[in-house]
């Protein structure tokens, strides 16, 4: 399993559409990819929005949301559990 975090700092006056964005138009997109295992998404006090998305191989990279509701273009990592 691969678990890709992504994280874009919003405008102050965007945080509410942006939230809007990732759960209506970009995460509604992975919903019928087979690879694709579950998705959640997290929000903090500093207008950060953070998705944690789950998959059996090749995640797929969220579109990027519109350049008027973010600070910063959006991050992305990927990482894989550790066995210990």
């Amino acid at each position: 399993m691969i678990v890709r975090m992504w994280e874009a700092k919003a405008e102050t006056y965007g945080f509410a559409d942006l939230i809007t964005w990732v759960c209506e138009t970009a995460l509604p997109d992975f919903e019928h990819d087979p690879l694709h295992l579950s998705s959640e998404v997290f929000s903090s006090t500093d207008h950060r929005l953070v998705v944690i998305s789950k998959w059996r191989s090749n995640p797929r990279a969220l579109p990027d949301p519109p350049p008027t509701l973010v600070a910063r273009p959006p991050h992305s990592w990927d990482f894989t559990q550790v066995d210990r």
